[in-house]
C-alpha cells in the first residue's frame, strides 16, 4: 500500500514577502528532491481540498475565523501578526493546508493509503485557538487530530512534534482534552517561549538545549517520549513535522541530521504498528534550509513508504 502525498497549487501563491523564509520554494525543494531521489513516482498523490467551517471551528473560535477572513487583503500583504503574513492567495492556501490534514485522516483511516505526508503551507503548529502566529494561520494537525475523535469515533490520539520550536498552538488547542496526547521537543529557551514548565499527563514537552546533537536527541526521545506513547496506546498518530532542528538550518542551534529524522520516523511507526493499525498522517511544520529541507523530508517520506 502506498503512502499519500498531499499538496495543493495555492501553497505556493501564499508568499509573505521575499524576504520571509517561510516561502513558497520551500514545497519547490520538497518536490525537487522527491524527484531527484526517484521518490515522486512511488507515492499516490492527491490534491487538497479546502477545509470545511465546521471542521476548523473544533479547534479555532468563530471569531478568530471571521477576523481571519476579514484580514484577507485584496493586494499587498496584511501582518496578522511580527512573523504571520497573507497576501490574496493566503485565506484560500490556509484553508487547502487544513484541507489536506483532513483528507490524510480520512484516507488512511479508510484504508486507501497505509499513511500520508501533507505538503502544504502555511504551516499550523503555533496557531491557537484565537490567534495566528510564528508563520501560522490554522492549526492543521489539530484539525486533523480533532477530525479523528470526531467524524471516525476514535477515543485517543498522538502528536508527536519535532519541530525545532515547541507546538504552542497545539498544546493550547489540546490541553483540556484529554483524548490528545502531545509530545513536543523543542529548543529551550527559544521562540515561541513556552512549554517548559507544562504539567499535565497527556502533554509530554521535552525542553532540550542549543547544540543539541541526535545522540541526545534520542536519548531524551527514548526516556521521555516513548514510554509515554506506549502507554497511552493512541489509535491513531500524527506528525507536526518540522525539519528546522537540522543542522545546516540556521533558525535554531540544533545538530540533527537526516539520519535523525529517520530514526524519529522508525521509532513513532513502531507505536503505530503496536496499537494505531499503522495508521500516521504527517504534516509539514518548519525546514528553512532548502537543501536541508528537501533531504530530510525526503528520507522521512521514504521510511514512511518503507522503499
Amino acid at each position: 500500500m502506498h503512502t499519500a502525498y498531499i499538496t495543493h497549487p495555492s501553497c505556493l501563491q501564499h508568499n509573505m514577502g521575499d524576504w520571509h523564509p517561510e516561502s513558497p520554494a520551500r514545497l519547490r525543494a520538497i518536490d525537487d528532491r522527491l524527484h531527484a531521489a526517484h521518490l515522486f513516482d512511488f507515492l499516490a498523490h492527491h490534491e487538497a481540498p479546502c477545509v470545511h467551517r465546521s471542521q476548523l471551528l473544533r479547534v479555532h473560535d468563530a471569531a478568530y475565523l471571521d477576523a481571519v477572513e476579514a484580514a484577507a487583503p485584496s493586494e499587498g500583504v496584511h501582518m496578522l501578526d511580527p512573523d504571520t503574513g497573507m497576501n490574496p492567495h493566503s485565506l484560500e492556501a490556509a484553508r487547502h493546508a487544513a484541507g489536506g490534514a483532513v483528507m490524510a485522516v480520512d484516507r488512511v483511516i479508510q484504508g486507501a493509503e497505509a499513511n500520508a505526508f501533507v505538503a502544504t503551507r502555511p504551516p499550523g503548529h503555533h496557531a491557537t485557538r484565537n490567534q495566528a502566529m510564528g508563520f501560522c494561520i490554522f492549526n492543521n494537525v489539530a484539525v486533523a487530530a480533532a477530525h479523528a475523535l470526531k467524524q471516525h469515533g476514535l477515543e485517543r490520539v498522538a502528536i508527536v512534534d519535532f519541530d525545532v520550536h515547541h507546538g504552542n498552538g497545539t498544546e493550547d488547542i489540546f490541553h483540556d482534552d484529554p483524548r490528545v496526547m502531545l509530545c513536543s521537543t523543542f529548543q529551550h529557551p527559544y521562540y515561541p517561549f513556552r512549554g517548559a514548565d507544562t504539567v499535565s499527563d497527556h502533554i509530554v514537552n521535552v525542553p532540550l538545549p542549543a547544540g543539541t546533537t541526535g545522540t541526545a536527541y534520542r536519548e531524551a526521545f527514548t526516556a521521555r517520549i516513548l514510554p509515554r506513547l506506549e502507554a497511552f496506546r493512541p489509535q491513531m498518530l500524527f506528525f507536526s513535522a518540522g525539519f528546522d532542528g537540522h543542522r545546516e538550518d540556521d533558525m535554531a542551534q540544533f545538530g540533527l541530521v537526516e539520519a535523525d529524522y529517520v530514526w524519529i520516523t522508525e521509532q513513532v511507526m513502531g507505536v503505530a504498528a503496536r496499537h494505531a493499525e499503522r495508521r500516521i498522517v504527517s504534516v509539514l511544520e518548519g525546514g528553512y534550509d532548502l537543501s536541508a529541507l528537501g533531504r530530510s523530508v525526503a528520507a522521512h517520506i521514504k521510511t514512511l513508504a518503507a522503499l
